[in-house]
């Protein structure tokens, strides 16, 4: 019987809970609950720059790992699957910042033009946003001056992220690209509800 009565209690403490914040909930908007569970949500603009040592460099932090029975006579290299770890700097110079590392993989996936489908994850260890993931994904035509990949998502504070980002090549050489990235991402803050 005493199970039953602190279940009981339980229960009307949740309903009068619940109910607490359905009110302040209407009366403060429909916006309050996403607040309340999220934070708040803020777009933010950034630029990293990722130092690409590519397949033949000393110390490459870029592997071919598969590839299809077409790859080596494709124009394209069809079917060819690459997975990187590359340095994120804050600025174009390899000297610069580091901030994290760009980790994922490069799949050549377009029969008759030169293009990517990429999968990639920034893994910030320094600067703002440190401890947080962001993953990008895309078709990119890495022949244009410029390519638009889609923001997935994140971690840290890049939970529930969505944006884009554009990708340039800023710089080449033998066997080394520097990549500069220029995102528009959203990041969310933690709410408590004394701060709502």
């Amino acid at each position: 019987m005493a199970k039953v009565a602190s279940i009981d209690v339980i229960l009307t403490i949740w309903c009068l809970l619940m109910s607490t914040l359905n009110v302040y909930a209407r009366k403060e908007g429909t916006d309050f609950c996403r607040r309340f569970y999220l934070g708040t949500q803020e777009v933010v603009n950034f630029r990293v720059f990722v130092q690409d040592l590519g397949v033949n460099a000393v110390n490459t932090t870029t592997y071919d790992v598969a590839q299809a029975s077409i790859s080596a006579t494709s124009p394209t290299g069809f079917g060819k699957v690459r997975v990187i770890d590359d340095l994120v700097t804050a600025g174009p110079d390899s000297n610069s910042e580091a901030l994290g590392r760009l980790q994922g993989l490069l799949t050549r996936a377009d029969l008759t033009t030169l293009a990517i489908a990429v999968n990639l994850n920034f893994y910030f260890s320094a600067g703002p946003y440190a401890g947080s993931t962001l993953s990008i994904l895309g078709r990119n035509q890495f022949a244009l001056a410029e390519r638009e990949l889609v923001v997935a998502g994140g971690t840290g504070v890049f939970r529930f992220a969505r944006g884009y980002a554009i990708q340039k090549t800023n710089a080449t050489g033998t066997n080394r690209s520097v990549l500069d990235y220029d995102i528009y991402t959203t990041t969310y803050t933690a709410t408590t509800i004394n701060q709502i």
